[in-house]
């Protein structure tokens, strides 16, 4: 998070040029002054993921595990009350996915979501990263972050159901917050698992984060396209960037 949030960071600094002229606010002038350029950026950077983690529990562990305690003086089966705890989770993950997918700024996200994946696929083709290759390929793709999402939830539902219920409201919520590393690490491996082999009982594994990502990635743009497969390529030869600079300027110098 703290890798993501920077990089988010980093971009923003290229973002609209239009906003190369807006001041900052006293508050953040008084932060930069008080703190310095760095130390205010790592605050920001550390505020960010504290609330990141903060709605994360709060939204997929807290309020699941406290709206399905209203079924605990009617149902007693541990398995019941987990698949009941699990559908709430995975419902307020779909609400989730589909109000900020209808956001602007979310469905620009999703496109070049989709650009990456297409990027992937072509790699994985093993044909010429071009654009024209890449926008054939499906913007799906079985190691997705949205199928290792879904499998989480999936996977917490039967884990969950295996260790029992039987204890205050509390107990189960740092329940599942202390053992979500090993619910994390399982969903890894399945995930895994079904990405590298074909067949009916992998794919209906792979099935609902599959559909799931009809929501998460869009169709891009070629010039989507374009930064999908620039990004590709740093990210496999570091000094891809530099030699592609060298390479436009000798063109220009040979023009």
């Amino acid at each position: 998070m703290v890798s993501g949030v920077k990089a988010l960071m980093y971009s923003a600094e290229f973002f609209p040029e239009e906003e190369e002229d807006a001041q900052p606010s006293k508050f953040e002038q008084w932060l930069e002054k008080k703190l310095g350029s760095e130390k205010l950026e790592k605050a920001v950077v550390s505020f960010s993921v504290f609330l990141g983690v903060l709605f994360s529990v709060g939204l997929f562990f807290l309020l699941p595990t406290l709206l399905s305690g209203i079924f605990d003086r009617w149902i007693h089966n541990a398995v019941v009350r987990s698949l009941i705890e699990g559908v709430i989770r995975i419902a307020i993950f779909m609400g989730y996915m589909i109000l900020i997918s209808r956001m602007k700024d979310m469905k620009r996200v999703f496109s070049y979501h989709g650009a990456e994946h297409k990027t992937i696929r072509c790699y994985e083709a093993q044909l010429p990263l071009t654009v024209e290759n890449c926008r054939g390929m499906t913007r799906l793709h079985p190691r997705c972050g949205t199928n290792y999402l879904f499998l989480v939830m999936a996977v917490s539902i039967l884990f969950f159901a295996a260790i029992g219920w039987n204890a205050s409201f509390a107990v189960r919520l740092a329940m599942r917050i202390a053992f979500l590393p090993v619910v994390a690490g399982l969903s890894y491996e399945v995930l895994r698992l079904a990405a590298r082999y074909d067949n009916w009982f992998t794919r209906i594994i792979r099935a609902p984060g599959m559909a799931l990502q009809r929501i998460t990635t869009k169709e891009p743009t070629a010039d989507m396209l374009e930064v999908a497969i620039a990004a590709f390529n740093l990210a496999m030869d570091p000094n891809y960037k530099v030699e592609a600079e060298a390479a436009e300027g000798s063109a220009q110098s040979a023009e």
